[in-house]
């Protein structure tokens, strides 16, 4: 059984940081593409960021891009997100998500407030 379980989220002032983590199991992590996506009060899924497999290559929306950077451990069955220079625009709950961002695998997902 799949499972994806993120942690790190929570109360933080605009220009703060965060580092959210995303630990899995019951797959082989190391040979899929893992995503974060977000979803903010009364919006859509917004995929954030994406992290290939062999080559560890590197992809993000332009909202974030310059301030998020992520990252994953192939030993630790670990993805991350680490989140600087935060914007009252980044609140959303975050999610990990395997394989393809739309449709794959999600957790519970972490919440991210961003606020003075």
């Amino acid at each position: 059984e799949v499972q994806l379980v993120e942690s790190g989220g929570g109360l933080v002032q605009p220009g703060g940081s965060l580092r959210l983590s995303c630990a899995a199991s019951g797959f082989t992590f190391s040979i899929y593409v893992m995503n974060w996506v977000r979803q903010a009060p009364g919006k859509g899924l917004e995929w954030v960021s994406s992290i290939n497999t062999a080559d560890e290559s590197t992809t993000y929306a332009n909202s974030v891009k310059g301030r998020f950077t992520i990252s994953r451990d192939n030993a630790k069955n670990t993805l991350y997100l680490q989140m600087d220079s935060l914007k009252s625009e980044d609140t959303a709950v975050y999610y990990c998500v395997k394989g393809f961002w739309r449709s794959g695998s999600r957790g519970q997902g972490t919440q991210v407030t961003v606020s003075s």
